[in-house]
Order: structure tokens, then C-alpha cells, then sequence
């Protein structure tokens, strides 16, 4: 069993844990594919990126991180409520990410996600990822993002909306 393929298994294990003791669940669970919601999450998606050039031209660029961010989970979201689940675990929600392009489910570029979310914490990045970015700009001092910075994370945010929608237009 690969390393995604247990996280994906712990996270429905944690779900129905927390779902049997009258919780909220923080995983993920199998639900009835909703095309309108769906398609909310990718207009969800493509509001974001809007957002991401929105701030850097009124000067907060510094927040285009958090957009890009959100806008690249909003298409993972769409992604998955098309295959069946819900998630309300970020980690969860990559891990299954992973899953359905090891299992040949989805097409998508590995190299693109791994540089949204690397799901192995121990393997060395070229460059920071876009959730440690998000955190850096969140959390940070810094006002605006390096114009090379911003740039990357734009066309990362691009590409993921396209190869979402490429996803989403293929019978399941």
C-alpha cells in the first residue's frame, strides 16, 4: 500500500470516527458527486484568481499568496466532490489529490502539485511551496511579493484552473 494510499485510508477512518462520536469530521467522506457544487468551487476558484491580480494592483501583493492558495484548493475541491468526497482536512484533501493521479484516475501534473503541497515533509524542495509561501505572506512582515515570486505563483494557479477543468469536462 503506497503512502497515499494510507493517508486516504486514515483520513475516511478519521472521518467516521468523528462522525460516530457526534462530531464534525476533519477527513474525508464519500458523498453522492454534486455538479453544482462543483461548479461553485471552480467559480470559487476562478474569483481567486482574480483576487491574485486585484491585489498586487492595488499594492497588496503580499495577499495574492493566500489567494493562489485558495484558488488552487477550490479546483482540488471540485476535483474530489466530482469523484465522491468531501474533505475537511487540507491534507486530506492533497493526499487524495495524489491518490487519483497514482491511480490513474485523474491526468495532472505531479510536479505542479508538489509544488502547491509536498506530501512527504522530509523531501527537499527546490523552491518554497506554495502553502509555505501562503504562511510566510500570512503570518510575515513582508508587504508586497518579489515580482518573480508573484509570477510563479500566478502561473501555477493558472494551470492547476486548467487542468481542472480539463478533469472535470472527463466522464468519471
Amino acid at each position: 500500500m503506497s503512502h497515499t494510499e494510507k493517508k486516504v485510508k486514515w483520513c475516511i477512518g478519521k472521518a467516521e470516527r468523528e462522525l460516530q462520536s457526534g462530531g464534525k469530521h476533519r477527513g474525508l467522506v464519500r458523498i453522492k458527486p454534486d455538479s453544482l457544487l462543483v461548479n461553485a468551487h471552480i467559480r470559487k476558484a476562478e474569483h481567486n484568481l482574480s483576487a491574485i491580480e486585484d491585489f498586487k494592483e492595488i499594492g497588496y501583493s503580499d495577499w495574492s499568496a493566500s489567494a493562489v492558495f485558495y484558488s488552487v484548493y477550490h479546483c482540488f475541491l471540485a476535483i474530489i466532490t466530482k469523484y465522491g468526497y468531501e474533505s475537511r482536512n487540507q491534507e486530506c484533501t492533497f493526499a487524495l489529490i495524489y491518490y487519483l493521479i497514482e491511480t490513474n484516475k485523474i491526468e495532472m501534473d505531479k510536479e505542479i502539485i508538489e509544488r502547491v503541497y509536498a506530501l512527504s515533509p522530509d523531501e527537499k524542495h527546490k523552491s518554497p511551496t506554495v502553502i509555505e509561501i501562503r504562511e510566510i505572506e500570512q503570518y510575515g512582515v513582508n508587504l508586497s511579493l518579489e515580482d518573480e515570486c508573484y509570477d510563479t505563483l500566478l502561473n501555477i494557479a493558472k494551470i492547476v484552473l486548467d487542468q481542472t477543468k480539463e478533469i472535470l469536462e472527463k466522464e468519471v
